[in-house]
This record gives C-alpha cells, sequence and structure tokens, in this order.
C-alpha cells in the first residue's frame, strides 16, 4: 500500500467508466393484457447516445432482452418539463411520448416503426397515459402550449383527456385545475380516478383526489371529489381488485395507504411511521400495486421495504429482496413482482420476484459492477444538532482505495453535497459519481437538510419560508460535525449541488465562511429573475419556500440571492450549466460566473450544448465529474494523481 496525501489517490473509478460502464433504469411496467403476462418493460438511459430514453423489454420464458425505441426516437415526456410517465404498455405494443416533436406513439413489435397516436402539428405534449381494454381509449395528462403562443393564456394548460387511438381524436375529461396527474381507471372500466392541485400548491403540499364514471364514448360523467386536500397531499390514487378507490395520503404525517370504504369512511391501510410515496416531480411513480388476479393483496414499498397487506386482515408480510431499496413496483396476473432494487453494493437493476415460490431473478442491471470492493466506501447514517433545537440527518462516506493510505496525522478533505428539489432525499446508494471522489481521497457528506423527503410532513414542511437559511444552516453544521468528530480537514471542505442543491451550495459560499470551495450545478444565483423565468410547475414555488413577491415586493427573495451579495464572496466557485435547461435558465449560471470572475477570485465555467436540467450526454457527465475534481484540487493545492485533462481557471491559471 502507497503513501499519498488525500485527494492524490490514483483511482480506477474514471469518469468514463461512470457513463460507459451501464445506463440509467427508470420507470418499470408489465402489460395490463392478463393474456401477456411473461414480458416486462423498462426504461433506459443511455449516456452515450446522447442520454436517449430507451425503452426495453425482456421474456420471462426466454430470457431474452430486447430494445424497442429505435434510433431518431427518444422516449421522452416533457410534461412539467421534468417528465416521467413517459410510456405505458397494451397487448404488446408500446406507446411512448417521443422527445422530439413530443407526440404519442405506437409501437406494435420492437422491429416495428412507431406509428402517431396523436396528431403532429399541435404543440401538446402527453404523460402518465393508461389503455382501457373495456373502452379502448388511452387516458392521460395533456399539456396545451398552444395557448400561450396564440396569446390566450398566460402559462399552459393541463387538462386530463381520452384519446381514440384509432381517430386519434380527444375528449377533455377535466380541466380548470392547474395541474392533473395520475389518471387510473378501474379493473371494470367503469371509473377512472386521478389528482389534482393548484397554485400556489405544489403537489406534496395540498392536492384533491377525483372519480368520474366514464361512458361508452370515453366522457366522464358524475365527477365527484373524494378528498378535499385542504393542506394535506392525496397522490397516486388506484383502484383494489374488486374497483374500490385508494390513495396515498399524509394527512397522519406519514404517506401512508388508503382505502375509501365509504364518502365518510377513509381507513388507513397500514399506519406505520413510514413514507409510501415522495414528492411528485415526476409522473409514472408506482409506490403500490392491487393484485391484478383479484386476491385481497397490495403490493407496497413503505420506506423501500417490499411488503404485502392484505385488505381484509389487515395483515402485512415482508418480502425478502436482498436489496435495501425497492421502487418502481409492477405486478403480473400470474404473481410475477418487478421492481428497481439497488442498495449500497448493488446497482440500481431490474428484479422479478415470484411471489408465490419467493424465487428472484435479476432481470437487467445497470451497472455490471466494474470496480473491486475494495475501492468502494461504504455508508453511514448520521444524525447532528442544527439551528433552532432541530436535528439534521446525513449519511457519510469515508475515503476508501485498497491501494493507498494517508500520511500519518492527516485528515481528509470533505465534499458536502446537497440534494435538489428542495424536496429531495439521499439515499445510500452506490453511485459511482460519489465513488469517483472517495476513491481518490476525498470524504462525501449527502446532506438530507430540513425540508427533505421521507422523513415525514413536518420535516418536508420544515423549510417553508425558511429556504436559503435552514438547508444551508444544516450543511455548515454537518460540516462542524464531522470536523468535532476528527473525521475531516476543515481547511478543506467542499460543497457542491445541483438545481435546488446549486442554491443551497452558491448560499452557503456567499453568506458563511465554512467552505475553501464549491461548485454549483444549474444552480440558481437570482431568485426573483428564476420567478420571473420560471415555467408554470414551479412558478409559485419560491414564493412558498422564501415569501411570495405579492407579500413584500421581492424583499426576502433579494436578501436570500447570493447575486446580490458577491462582496461577500471569498471562495473559489465553479458552475456547471446546460444550455438548453428550461427550468433554471442559462442566465443564473451566466451572472454568477461573471459576478466571480469580476472579482477576482478563481472561477470555472463548463456551459454543456444540447443539455437540458440535468446532464444526460455521456461525455458531458464525465466533463463535469472531471472539471469539478480538477477545480477543487487546483484551488485547495493537492496534486491530482491522474491529471489527463486540464481546465481553465479563470484568475489562477
Amino acid at each position: 500500500m502507497k503513501i499519498s496525501p488525500y485527494g492524490s489517490w490514483k483511482s480506477p473509478v474514471s469518469s468514463k467508466l461512470v457513463t460507459t460502464s451501464g445506463v440509467g433504469l427508470l420507470e418499470v411496467k408489465v402489460d395490463i393484457n392478463k393474456e401477456r403476462t411473461d414480458d416486462v418493460y423498462w426504461t433506459e438511459i443511455h449516456f452515450e447516445e446522447k442520454g436517449r430514453y430507451v425503452v426495453c423489454s425482456a421474456n420471462k420464458q426466454t430470457g431474452k432482452i430486447q430494445e424497442w425505441t429505435p434510433s431518431g426516437f427518444n422516449a421522452r415526456t416533457t410534461v412539467h418539463e421534468y417528465g416521467g410517465g413517459d410510456f405505458f404498455v397494451y397487448d404488446g405494443a408500446v406507446y411512448f411520448s417521443n422527445f422530439e416533436d413530443q407526440v404519442l406513439y405506437v409501437q406494435r413489435s420492437p422491429s416495428a416503426k412507431p406509428e402517431p397516436v396523436t396528431v403532429t402539428s399541435r404543440k401538446w405534449r402527453y404523460a402518465d397515459g393508461v389503455f382501457s381494454s373495456q373502452t379502448g381509449f388511452i387516458y392521460c395528462v395533456r399539456e396545451d402550449h398552444e395557448v400561450v403562443e396564440r396569446g390566450e393564456a398566460k402559462e399552459c394548460v393541463n387538462t386530463l383527456v381520452a384519446i381514440n387511438p384509432q381517430t386519434k381524436e380527444q375528449t377533455v375529461l377535466a380541466h380548470g385545475a392547474d395541474f392533473y396527474s395520475h389518471p387510473r381507471v378501474s379493473p371494470d372500466g367503469k371509473q377512472i380516478c386521478w389528482f389534482q392541485w393548484n397554485h400556489p400548491n405544489m403537489p406534496w403540499d395540498s392536492t384533491e383526489v377525483w372519480v368520474a364514471c366514464i361512458d361508452e364514448t370515453g366522457a366522464a360523467l358524475k365527477t365527484q371529489k373524494k378528498v378535499a386536500g385542504s393542506q394535506e397531499s392525496a397522490i397516486e390514487p388506484g383502484w383494489t381488485s374488486d374497483n374500490k378507490l385508494l390513495y396515498v395520503s399524509d394527512r397522519s404525517e406519514w404517506w401512508n395507504l388508503y382505502l375509501v370504504a365509504s364518502d365518510d369512511d377513509h381507513v388507513n391501510v397500514l399506519p406505520v411511521p413510514a413514507e409510501l410515496a415522495g414528492p411528485q416531480w415526476t409522473f409514472g411513480k408506482t409506490a403500490y400495486v392491487a393484485d391484478p388476479a383479484g386476491s385481497s393483496n397490495i403490493l407496497l414499498a413503505q420506506n423501500y421495504e417490499l411488503g404485502l397487506v392484505n385488505m381484509q386482515t389487515k395483515e402485512y408480510t415482508k418480502l425478502d429482496t436482498g436489496f435495501l431499496y425497492n421502487r418502481c413496483l409492477a405486478l403480473t396476473a400470474t404473481g410475477d413482482a418487478y421492481f428497481i432494487g439497488s442498495s449500497e453494493t448493488s446497482f440500481p437493476c431490474v428484479v422479478r420476484l415470484n411471489m408465490n415460490t419467493k424465487e428472484k431473478k435479476v432481470i437487467k442491471e445497470s451497472v455490471k459492477n466494474p470496480v473491486e470492493s475494495g475501492y468502494i466506501s461504504m455508508p453511514s447514517f448520521i444524525t447532528w444538532d442544527t439551528t433552532e433545537g432541530d436535528k439534521s440527518h446525513g449519511i457519510f462516506y469515508p475515503p476508501q482505495n485498497k491501494d493507498f493510505q494517508a500520511p500519518e496525522g492527516t485528515l481528509p478533505p470533505l465534499l458536502v453535497r446537497a440534494h435538489g428539489g428542495p424536496t429531495g432525499h439521499y439515499l445510500a446508494n452506490i453511485d459511482l459519481k460519489l465513488q469517483y471522489f472517495t476513491s481518490r481521497g476525498f470524504a462525501v457528506l449527502l446532506v438530507n437538510y430540513r425540508g427533505s423527503t421521507g422523513l415525514g410532513r413536518t420535516y418536508r414542511h420544515r423549510l417553508r419560508r425558511m429556504w436559503g437559511i435552514f438547508d444551508v444552516d444544516d450543511c455548515c453544521t454537518g460540516v462542524e460535525y464531522l470536523v468535532k468528530q476528527g473525521k475531516v480537514d476543515p481547511n478543506k471542505v467542499c460543497i457542491d449541488g445541483g438545481s435546488a442543491g446549486g442554491y443551497t451550495t452558491l448560499a452557503c459560499l456567499t453568506f458563511r465562511d465554512t467552505f475553501k470551495a464549491g461548485a454549483s450545478h444549474y444552480g440558481i444565483g437570482d431568485i426573483e429573475a428564476l420567478v420571473a423565468d420560471s415555467h408554470k410547475f414551479e412558478s409559485h414555488y419560491e414564493g412558498n419556500l422564501m415569501c411570495p413577491i405579492s407579500e413584500d415586493g421581492g424583499k426576502t427573495m433579494r436578501e436570500r440571492s447570493p447575486i446580490h451579495y458577491t462582496d461577500c464572496l471569498s471562495c473559489p466557485i465553479a458552475l456547471f450549466q446546460g444550455d438548453e435547461d428550461k427550468i433554471v435558465l442559462p442566465n443564473q449560471s451566466d451572472m454568477m460566473y461573471k459576478a466571480v470572475k469580476e472579482k477576482g477570485l478563481p472561477t470555472l465555467y463548463l456551459l454543456f450544448e444540447g443539455e437540458q436540467h440535468g446532464f444526460r450526454k455521456s461525455e458531458n457527465i464525465q466533463a463535469a465529474l472531471d472539471a469539478e475534481f480538477y477545480f477543487f484540487g487546483k484551488v485547495l493545492g493537492f496534486e491530482l494523481a491522474d491529471e489527463t485533462v486540464k481546465y481553465k481557471i479563470d484568475n489562477l491559471d
């Protein structure tokens, strides 16, 4: 074992390995036609194909995996800009939204050419679709952007629609609310449920669950509100096998599953202090599935633990999967459960679990484990005291590289990571982008600051009006905790984050002196400018997190915007941005870069062509990772072991 300073260790976890060793795994679906139960479908992100989304399938009998989405197509919707609910399956055919034109297509076999199901001349987007075998209609969320272009509305209009796939005719089922999600048809085909919400709420604030009858033309009749949603997040409605309404609500403090026994009797099926669902940033969530074979069982994952609950006896049975996290659930009528499983040692993979025999089989691995365990840092969950007498939470990863040891008496540099959302939540999944740092001698702290999900409604709402304060406090007190524990070097502490985490990063660097350097990935420096440019989904979000402009004229937002206080900056900053980002526009990074550069501080700025909110192209993911580490190495003054590419750092080179 070699003796070498922390941060200077040579590692096999290269940036190229991060993107070329596997794919991203997203949604998992099965065919709702009960005659077709041998195939499972999922979406992959192909980083080497410029981040293209590809629908894949595997046959249970043959084990053969097939790619469906042909070259020139990208199975990705942009409803709400964040997308999700990109595809669904019925009777052996895949229906998907195409990224380039946002048209809904059907593909009848892996080798078939996709055919448009919606007209190609409209600026409409589609998400979260389902097919009803009883009516022959597709039901989904539609987002109309033509109304803005024609000057008929200030923002796009969202509705629920029924689509006749034969004629392409569409019928609006529900309109008037600002947002709709999760349309699901009852097993007998006679009813449809969904949830909806209005400005200024987000779906984790206050929502409503609705139900309507469906006639033979696909139209909705006798619409009825089932959950009023007064300061209650009621989400992901669905049905039991005998056509009773289910939904997930946080009214008990935790997102638990509820059964509507009658209008006045909504039963908490499994009242435990655990989260069944998460923040609905994207469509297509599947936190639970009723048994399509007609039993009383519900397959669910509370706190990512896979289990069965019997709706009659309320008996719960844990299912041993061998994974710490189980998500994206699907269930066939023959008893095969499919999900994406992962853990601190297992990369995400599509898994089949036979409910009868308990036989488990990995169908598709996202990464063929390319790294020896001696280079993999193992996490520990930590909790520390923060401001206002509260606790904050995080996951700590120490440096780990079997080939190197640091000089005696030295401590490692620390990289603090602030997640996005800010209603995100870090999990202890193995992540090569994190191991890139730990295998080179960095310690990493993932902070689940106040406002994070997964810890109950009170903790999630703790950030209301306090964004830019409590999240910043928790990142800083997390550093103080580790320093007191003797885990890290207080003179070599960095921070990074993306989107809302990028804002937290910039706020920490501007308003505190805890950190010596930072990296903002598509982060926010000017909150008022963000509000002015915001897309519909988040157009009121910042007001809830700080203070609405209507109340104080933007005073709070200005006071918490780093761009107005660059005179307080005293440390280097790197910035990374996509030039097609519609959520956090490139002007946010542009402004911060110019301000930091003019002040004479070391700064690095990479603007990636053709990238949106989050980087999907392999070359850009690699560049962002290498450049960030290069930047930290140069400004903190340690020698890089594998410096193959140099990046220009203003005010330093």
